[in-house]
């Protein structure tokens, strides 16, 4: 399994270390646990390890969670950065292909990080031994960026732009148009991660052809 190597420890100064927050320290230990993962893979992973890159005690990790529950944290955190991103009233001021775009385009940013693909790899290979990493990253990631779009494909209904019958169904298909095939070309090596503008240009395909269709 192809990772992305990254062994980056956060070393203390000398005499007394400077207060940090709860929130800069969940900050640490989340990055740390996401490199720790990337890097060896979850089977391999140790709490100490995570600690050690950190610069915590392993006693200040496990008040946040045990291994699985610090692999959930990196899980939540990914995909909680595309929820912002999703300001509803500036998307419904859009037009609903321009809307539909900006959302695929932030889902496809994402998705198809070098990071969220080394992730989706990890799952891939130890999920069937750890089964709490796919429900993890279902629940984590793929059922809440789903909700958004979901979400979305209601306004829209409700305004009478488009006709959805099933908005869940229509939100994995229109998941799995804009990530599927770049995602697995760079899983079996014939690609490098798709650049900013081949996402732009994906996510602008994919609104369209979903939205309007290819019927003549």
């Amino acid at each position: 399994m192809k990772v992305l190597q990254n062994k980056k420890v956060i070393k203390r100064g000398r005499g007394r270390p400077p207060a940090r927050s709860e929130a800069e320290t969940r900050r640490l230990v989340i990055e740390a646990a996401a490199a720790e993962f990337q890097a060896n893979g979850y089977a391999t992973a140790g709490v100490d390890k995570i600690a050690e890159r950190a610069g915590l005690s392993t006693r200040t990790i496990y008040q946040l969670g045990n291994k699985a529950e610090l692999f959930e944290m990196v899980i939540a955190d990914r995909a909680g950065r595309f929820i912002p991103a999703m300001n509803d009233q500036e998307l419904n001021q859009l037009e609903p292909v321009e809307a539909l775009t900006r959302i695929l385009a932030s889902f496809g940013k994402l998705t198809l990080s070098a990071e969220t693909i080394a992730m989706s790899r990890l799952v891939i290979a130890e999920g069937v031994r750890f089964p709490e990493l796919a429900k993890a990253f279902n629940e984590k990631a793929v059922l809440r960026i789903s909700e958004v779009i979901e979400a979305w494909f209601a306004y829209q209904a409700g305004r009478g732009r488009i006709r959805l019958a099933d908005p869940h169904a229509a939100a994995g298909m229109l998941r799995g148009m804009m990530l599927m095939e770049p995602q697995h070309t760079v899983f079996w090596g014939q690609r490098d991660v798709p650049t900013e503008a081949e996402i732009d240009a994906r996510a602008k395909a994919c609104a369209e052809l979903f939205l309007k269709g290819c019927l003549a």
